[in-house]
């Protein structure tokens, strides 16, 4: 911790979830307009050019360095987790019911990370996290449901259309999930590093922007995750979607969504991640998610204002409820 930079790892971790926030609304105009599946080819794309850019200034070279079979193993099927399966999933639930409640659902990788992480890695569950667990979903529900005010069919509804619902939570499994199969590969990263005598204060020969080991690994891991994600999302756009080259070609030629494509990628995979990582370097990682996960209340009012959505109370402080068990997890 620098003294002379006081709250500087608090405010990084504000400018995530604000650039978070940013990321989500571009994502929603931008997959509404070309749909869920030629949106996640272009993003992940422009993603994958940023990322090999990004391990050439920092490792010397447009790969991930030093990674081995279990590190290609285990990250690649994160990417098919977190990025082809929840980001399709993601983008399909902003198309049903938007961005505001779609990040909403985003809270669910807490309580899914620490589930699997149990389960896989035999993480301790403390008691405090059970309760987030029941927190979270309270602030979820408190959100989408309501009373049924036809008369003869008494009881809760859902107020959002069940398709977008799953979607959400989805996004949500698939993301926690999609973090602890990472965390997986990223140990395995180590265990090569550490048997190559590569430490992580070290930096990369030949690297133009020498970083330390310890910053440069999770940015090959998340290139690594890009790989198959893009290679997923073309090969569904192929299988799945009738005229996919011609659908790819109009979402091209459509210049307001190519500009949300790109701002998302800019906001989210670029800024954000390498932000994210920025801001554990000033302050501890439990502050830093806690305040990573305040996009789903920072979003409201922008998608109100932008997208002209009525905004109830009761949303509100579901969603604040959501948040704080979120928060739970990393007291």
């Amino acid at each position: 911790m620098i003294p002379n930079l006081m709250f500087l790892g608090e405010l990084i971790s504000l400018f995530v979830a604000l650039s978070w926030t940013a990321t989500a609304l571009f994502a929603e105009v931008g997959s509404k307009r070309m749909g869920s599946l030629p949106f996640n080819t272009i993003r992940m794309t422009m993603s994958l050019c940023f990322l090999v850019l990004t391990l050439w200034l920092i490792m010397g070279v447009p790969y991930p360095r030093y990674a081995d079979g279990g590190t290609w193993g285990w990250l690649l099927l994160s990417g098919v987790v977190g990025y082809v399966i929840g980001d399709y999933c993601l983008m399909q639930g902003y198309i049903h019911i938007g961005s505001r409640f779609g990040q909403l659902f985003m809270t669910l990788s807490a309580p899914t990370a620490a589930l699997t992480g149990r389960i896989l890695l035999g993480e301790q569950m403390r008691p405090v996290a059970i309760l987030g667990m029941v927190v979270t979903l309270s602030g979820i529900a408190l959100s989408i449901l309501s009373k049924n005010d036809d008369s003869e069919h008494h009881g809760i509804r859902f107020k959002l259309p069940a398709k977008g619902i799953f979607y959400a939570a989805m996004a949500g499994i698939c993301q926690g999930f999609g973090l602890v199969l990472s965390k997986m590969g990223l140990q395995h990263y180590d265990a090569a590093l550490t048997a190559l005598n590569i430490s992580q204060d070290a930096v990369f020969e030949g690297a133009l922007l020498p970083l330390p080991v310890s910053i440069c690994v999770p940015f090959a891991a998340t290139t690594i995750r890009a790989y198959i994600g893009l290679a997923g999302f073309f090969l569904s756009l192929m299988l799945f979607s009738k005229e996919g080259l011609a659908k790819l070609r109009s979402a091209v030629r459509d210049r307001k969504a190519m500009w949300c494509v790109f701002a998302s990628t800019i906001f989210g995979p670029f800024i954000g991640v390498s932000a994210s990582l920025l801001a554990t370097m000033y302050t501890s990682a439990g502050i830093a998610q806690t305040i990573f996960a305040l996009t789903p209340i920072l979003i409201i009012a922008p998608a109100a204002i932008l997208f002209h959505q009525k905004v109830t109370v009761r949303e509100v402080i579901g969603a604040v409820i959501s948040v704080v068990g979120v928060c739970l997890f990393f007291v």
